[in-house]
C-alpha cells in the first residue's frame, strides 16, 4: 500500500511538473484570450512564436484590438513587423486613430513610418490636432543698424505622405528663423517691422518653407517682436576706434622716425665739431713751421697776439654788457 501511494505521489508530481512546463511554454490564457475575442489563433501558432523568440503577447494583444477595431491584418504580417524591430503595439493604436478620423493610412506605410525611427501614432495624432512650435527669439538688423529680435511660433500638421524620408522640426524653426532674418534684413527701418510684424509671417509664408518636410505649415504668428541694440552705431563706434588706433600707430611710427633723424644729425654735428677741433691745432704747428722756415716774423707774431687779445676783450666786454642790460630789464620788470 505504501509503495502504490509513492508511485502515484511520484507520477502526480511529474504531471505538475509536466502541466507547469506546458503552461509556460504554451500560452494558453493568451490562446483563450484571442477565441473568447474571436480571433482564431492555432495552439500551434503560438508555440512557434516561442521557437522564433517573439512574445506572443507582443503580436495577440494587438492582433485583438486590431480585430475589435475592423482592422484587416493578418499574425504574419505583424510578426514580420515585430522581427524587423518595430513597435507593434504603436503601429496597431495608430492605425485604429487614423481609422477613426478617416485618415487613409495603409498597415504597410504605418510600418515604413515606425521603422524609419518616428512615432507614428504622434504623427496620426498631429494630423488630427495641429502641432504648435514655438521657435527661439531670431535676431536681425534692419537697414539703419536697428537690432530687431522677433520670437514666432509656427503651427505645423503632420504630412502622413512624406514621413519617411522628410526633414523634422528643426528645418522647419532654421527656415522659419532665415525667413525672420532675410524680412527684417530688407525692412528700410526697425519701425515697419515694429508697425507691421505680419511683413514677416507673410513674406514666410511665401517661400514655402514646408518643402520637403513631414508637416505642413498652416500658420505663422509672430508671438513677441523686440528692439535690440544699435548695431549700426556700434560698428561706427568700433571702426573709428580703429582707424583711431591705425592712426596713433602711423603717428607713433613718424615720431620714432623723427627722432632716429634728430639723433642721426647730433652725431654728425658732433663729427663736423671734432673736425674743426683738429683743423684748429693744426694752426700753432702751422705758425711754428713758418717762424722757423721765416715766413712769419717775431713783430708779425706779436701783432697778431695783440690782436687776438684785443678781440678777447671786446668779446669779454661785449658778454659783460649784454649781462648788465639783462640785469637792469629785469629790474625794470
Amino acid at each position: 500500500m505504501g509503495s502504490s501511494l509513492l508511485v502515484v505521489l511520484f507520477f502526480g508530481a511529474l504531471a505538475i511538473i509536466a502541466l507547469g512546463i506546458l503552461f509556460t511554454f504554451v500560452p494558453v490564457m493568451l490562446w483563450i484570450s484571442a477565441l473568447a475575442s474571436g480571433v482564431r489563433v492555432g495552439i500551434f501558432t503560438l508555440v512557434g512564436m516561442r521557437l522564433r523568440r517573439i512574445v506572443p503577447s507582443r503580436i495577440i494583444n494587438p492582433l485583438i484590438k486590431a480585430y475589435k477595431a475592423g482592422l484587416d491584418i493578418t499574425i504574419n504580417q505583424l510578426e514580420t513587423h515585430y522581427l524587423a524591430g518595430g513597435n507593434v503595439d504603436r503601429v496597431v493604436d495608430a492605425l485604429v486613430a487614423a481609422q477613426r478620423a478617416n485618415i487613409d493610412l495603409m498597415f504597410s506605410r504605418a510600418a515604413a513610418i515606425d521603422l524609419a525611427g518616428r512615432d507614428v501614432l504622434e504623427a496620426v495624432q498631429m494630423s488630427v490636432n495641429p502641432k504648435v512650435i514655438e521657435t527661439p527669439k531670431v535676431s536681425a538688423v534692419a537697414k539703419d543698424g536697428i537690432e530687431v529680435i522677433v520670437k514666432a511660433r509656427v503651427t505645423v500638421r503632420a504630412n502622413i505622405d512624406r514621413l519617411v524620408g522628410g526633414a523634422g522640426e528643426e528645418t522647419i524653426i532654421a527656415r522659419v528663423g532665415e525667413g525672420i532674418v532675410t524680412t527684417n534684413g530688407s525692412a528700410e527701418s526697425h519701425k515697419d517691422v515694429l508697425e507691421n510684424p505680419d511683413l514677416i509671417s507673410n513674406t514666410v509664408l511665401e517661400k514655402g518653407l514646408d518643402s520637403g518636410t513631414a508637416f505642413e505649415i498652416l500658420s505663422i504668428d509672430i508671438a513677441d517682436v523686440d528692439v535690440g541694440k544699435n548695431i549700426g552705431a556700434k560698428l561706427q563706434t568700433d571702426q573709428a576706434e580703429a582707424d583711431k588706433q591705425i592712426a596713433q600707430a602711423k603717428a607713433e611710427e613718424r615720431r620714432a622716425m623723427a627722432v632716429a633723424k634728430e639723433q642721426e644729425m647730433k652725431a654728425r654735428v658732433e663729427e663736423m665739431r671734432a673736425k674743426v677741433v683738429e683743423a684748429e691745432a693744426l694752426v700753432p704747428e702751422a705758425m711754428a713751421e713758418a717762424l722757423r722756415s721765416g715766413k712769419l716774423g717775431v713783430m708779425d707774431y706779436y701783432n697778431m697776439q695783440n690782436i687776438m687779445a684785443d678781440t678777447d676783450m671786446r668779446e669779454a666786454i661785449g658778454r659783460g654788457d649784454n649781462s648788465d642790460n639783462g640785469e637792469d630789464n629785469g629790474q625794470i620788470t
